[in-house]
């Protein structure tokens, strides 16, 4: 059984920083690349940034790209999302995800799901 738990959402001021943390359990790690996800009310569940299983290379939505960072610690089995200098269009659901990436076609697909924590971020 594969479970993804986030924790670290919460309310900060516009510029400031928070640190999200994902705790996987289950045969999970070597097996895919990491996420997250974010979802806005009103709007679609959005790619904010991925972390390939070997952690060598990272992926980011150009709209956080600069201002987050992935990582990934597998002997703890946890990726970190770090969101500094945050706007109040990052406010969402934030959503850890384990994710198959296809190198050929450029597409991920999402296997594992985890329940989400919410960022608000006031102006």
């Amino acid at each position: 059984q594969v479970q993804l738990v986030e924790s670290g959402g919460g309310w900060m001021q516009a510029g400031g920083s928070l640190r999200l943390s994902c705790a996987a359990s289950g045969r999970i790690f070597s097996s895919y690349d990491l996420g997250w996800f974010r979802q806005a009310p009103g709007s679609e569940r959005e790619f904010v940034a991925r972390i390939t299983w070997s952690g060598g290379n990272t992926a980011y939505a150009d709209s956080v790209k600069g201002r987050f960072t992935i990582s990934r610690d597998d002997a703890k089995n946890t990726v970190c999302l770090q969101m500094n200098s945050l706007k109040p269009e990052d406010t969402a659901v934030y959503y850890c995800a384990a994710i198959r990436y296809n190198i050929l076609r450029r597409t991920m697909l999402v296997d594992y799901w985890g329940k989400g924590t919410l960022v608000t971020v006031s102006s």
